[in-house]
């Protein structure tokens, strides 16, 4: 079984985020994963307000519970920068440095990096080639640095509309012209579902560049167990194929209880209890 792990960001809001720690733990986890240092998320979303090293590194300490990752720029770029976008470069450098700090402090050495929306004006094998040189770039500080960082492809047709890397092989492909062992490909499947599936196939001829899952059901990014996509098969399959790495729970629970939706999600994934009805987690 893949090493689960969950994002803080997007259940359990209404907790501080040594609480959400510890009830990760309480749910059978032992990793979790961020998404920005300098933005905390909660219950209305965004606030502009730095988490808190301290207070998480103690949460770490008290349950052994580990950093998968965390997010180096948003999808769009307007927080952090967008790779496809020359002109953020320098932006993008900077805040690299700035977010290995701070991952430094919660023994962290992984960061996803986000594309950017694709500029309209600009030709596409253009922003390419930027995102190529500066992710180069990139690669090679986190490599002097111990990191790594994983690239993700995101969904244009629900969840970000306009993003420049919507599709998994022009990301397979980025991650091999770039050629570093610090940059990986981040292989969501509920949002490559989305852009066509055949998540399977994908994942056999590209796991040598893989770094990294992330899984929410298909549609409405909620619970894993209520999905079209067979979440305990696709696992038993990265067992057989020896993937040995994380495997990310990034969704919105539709279920009233943040935390029993995490502790059935694990049983299901886990084969520890029955999976929960559609009609017991909709709202």
């Amino acid at each position: 079984m893949p090493r689960l792990d969950v994002c803080l960001e997007t259940l359990l809001t209404d907790r501080s985020y040594p609480e959400r720690i510890r009830a990760a733990r309480r749910c059978g986890l032992d990793a979790v994963e961020f998404w920005f240092p300098d933005v905390s998320f909660g219950p209305e979303g965004p606030v502009p307000v730095p988490k808190d090293a301290d207070g998480i590194r103690e949460a770490l300490a008290e349950t052994g519970v580990e950093v998968s990752n965390m997010v180096l720029n948003a999808p769009e770029g307007t927080h952090g920068g967008a790779p496809v976008n020359p002109a953020d470069r320098k932006m993008i450098l900077d805040r690299l440095r700035e977010s290995l700090d701070f991952a430094r402090k919660l023994d962290c050495s992984r960061l996803i990096v986000c594309a950017g929306n694709a500029m309209p004006a600009a030709a596409r094998e253009s922003q390419r080639e930027a995102m190529v040189t500066t992710l180069r770039e990139a690669a090679a500080l986190a490599e002097s640095e111990g990191a790594v960082l994983l690239l993700e492809p995101l969904n244009t047709t629900v969840d970000h509309p306009g993003y420049f890397l919507d599709s998994a092989d022009e990301a397979a492909g980025v991650v091999r012209e770039v050629a570093s062992p610090a940059l990986r490909l981040l292989y969501d499947l509920y949002h490559m579902q989305i852009m066509g599936g055949n998540l399977l196939a994908f994942v056999e001829a590209n796991l040598d560049i893989i770094g990294h899952f992330h899984a929410a059901g298909v549609p409405g990014r909620h619970e894993l167990y209520a999905s079209e996509v067979d979440y305990r098969f696709i696992t038993r399959r990265l067992d057989e194929l020896g993937y040995a790495g994380f495997f990310g729970l990034e969704y919105y629970p539709a279920a009233a209880d943040g935390e029993e939706s995490l502790r059935s999600v694990v049983a299901h994934l886990t084969g520890g209890a029955e999976t929960p009805g559609r009609e017991t987690i909709v709202r």
